[in-house]
């Protein structure tokens, strides 16, 4: 038997939705089509009242509605994409992935081997929430012997991977209303953050051209009273670009104008870079430590990003702040993964000859990826000097017609097309900021990466843009 559910618009007219499974809805809504109930109560939102006296099921009058600050979050591009690619590799599907930014190298035995006896040994209770002494004092050893910063532990905050760290130094810095800078391409996460702190996010776009570095007048342009924050990521996700110190003096020279203003730099890749760049930390330069919060972890230097284990540096003040956010949302980091951690940290300087080893594995693949795709007639590249990323200009093929799949519109028709006929999985660059792009993750092995290239390629073929190439 049909029960009634009566609903009361704003407005004070009435809507009567018969049936509890599907419903045909009128007045306002009228133009849309039968459909189910909890996906009606959705789409009108909170524009109706429910009458209880209607109400005969009681699970129909939950409400589903979420949060508007989860509600204006957009999911994680490279991590839909690379769940994606691995369901279908998981189901038979010849997938080849070059979506995740996650080293094909095995976390040094040194370092496993400390992780394993930690467990044997029963470290594996709470630790404190910054994380272990021991380890806080190691990471300031190591900022002061390689970056050349000077820290106590007690302006170390130990996190759960550094993108955590990144998050609670956006939340503990930011107001409603405040903005903050982000440099386009950026990594995809940066916006969102700024987001979750309820700051507006005001993208500040580069160019292929000048290898995806800001112009420090285009930066002076857009920077006023409600700038409170400035992320810099280098070398950078998903372009590669290394900031020349000469860039990030410039840069500070701006940010000394602008008392309110604060820096966050993402420093993930620092060790994976190619000579001759080289990786200048910000807090580095003078007048810059007071202002800068300096983020790291050991995802990428020593393979180890599902041990999920970062930090935080810079002042007290602003790492207490972070620490409280911690202290409500997750406490301290694994202890497991903390000894993990200590034992990377005694590699030796930059992780010594194993990660030496890693990043002429790296620099290999760049140098065959930048070799390829420049044979590609109408792709663009602006050659990367760090992390494994390879940011491509495709916009040319824009337009194309393909028979039996139809127009290449976006970077995210052509990244589907090429995971449909070429079977590879990239990331389109509307995910960073830049539709003209695609991002290719050369975090796998040459051979692979080698029969990615040759996929990929068998497929442009395809291809038949409108303007001749």
């Amino acid at each position: 038997m049909d029960s009634s559910l009566c609903l009361t618009p704003s407005s004070h007219s009435s809507i009567s939705l018969t049936s509890l499974s599907s419903l045909q809805a009128t007045s306002d809504a009228k133009n849309l089509r039968t459909i189910s109930f909890k996906k009606y109560m959705q789409a009108i939102g909170r524009r109706y009242t429910v009458r209880s006296d209607c109400i005969t099921d009681p699970a129909m009058a939950v409400d589903t509605l979420v949060s508007p600050r989860a509600n204006s979050l957009k999911p994680s591009k490279t991590m839909v994409i690379a769940d994606q690619a691995t369901a279908l590799k998981e189901s038979g599907v010849p997938i080849i992935k070059l979506a995740a930014g996650e080293p094909d190298f095995d976390t040094p035995k040194v370092v496993s081997e400390a992780g394993i006896n930690a467990i044997r040994e029963g470290y594996t209770r709470y630790t404190p929430n910054a994380g272990t002494l021991e380890l806080r004092k190691a990471i300031c050893h190591k900022l002061e012997a390689e970056n050349g910063l000077s820290y106590t532990p007690d302006q170390i905050l130990v996190s759960n991977g550094s993108k955590q760290s990144a998050l609670q130094a956006v939340l503990a810095v930011c107001s409603p209303g405040d903005e903050v800078i982000v440099p386009a391409p950026y990594y995809v996460s940066y916006p969102e953050m700024a987001r979750l702190a309820d700051a507006k996010p005001v993208i500040l776009r580069t160019s292929i051209a000048d290898n995806f570095l800001p112009k420090p007048e285009s930066l002076a342009s857009i920077l006023n009273e409600k700038s409170r924050l400035l992320i810099i990521c280098s070398p950078s996700n998903p372009t590669g670009a290394v900031y020349p110190r000469e860039l990030l003096e410039e840069i500070a020279d701006i940010v000394r104008k602008h008392p309110r203003l604060l820096v966050m730099t993402d420093e993930i890749y620092e060790h994976i870079i190619f000579p001759p760049a080289k990786h200048t930390s910000f807090a580095s330069l003078p007048g810059m430590w007071e202002r800068t919060l300096t983020v790291n972890g050991f995802s990428k230097t020593f393979a180890m990003t599902g041990w999920r284990l970062g930090y935080l540096a810079g002042p007290t003040h602003f790492v207490a702040a972070c620490g409280k956010i911690q202290s409500q949302a997750t406490s301290g980091a694994s202890s497991i993964s903390q000894k993990a951690g200590l034992a990377a940290l005694g590699m030796g300087f930059a992780g010594g000859e194993t990660v030496s080893t890693m990043v002429k594995a790296f620099q290999e693949r760049r140098d065959f990826l930048v070799k390829a795709f420049g044979e590609l007639k109408g792709v663009k590249i602006a050659e990367p000097q760090g992390a494994f990323y390879l940011f491509l200009d495709v916009s040319a093929y824009y337009g194309a017609e393909i028979e039996g799949f139809g127009t290449i519109t976006d970077s995210e028709s052509l990244c589907r097309f090429l995971l449909e006929k070429a079977q590879v999985a990239l990331v389109p660059g509307d995910a960073f900021g830049d539709d003209n792009c695609i991002r290719i993750s050369y975090a796998e092995s040459l051979p692979t990466i080698k029969e990615a290239v040759e996929r990929i390629k068998k497929a442009m073929v395809l291809i038949r843009p409108k303007i001749p190439l």
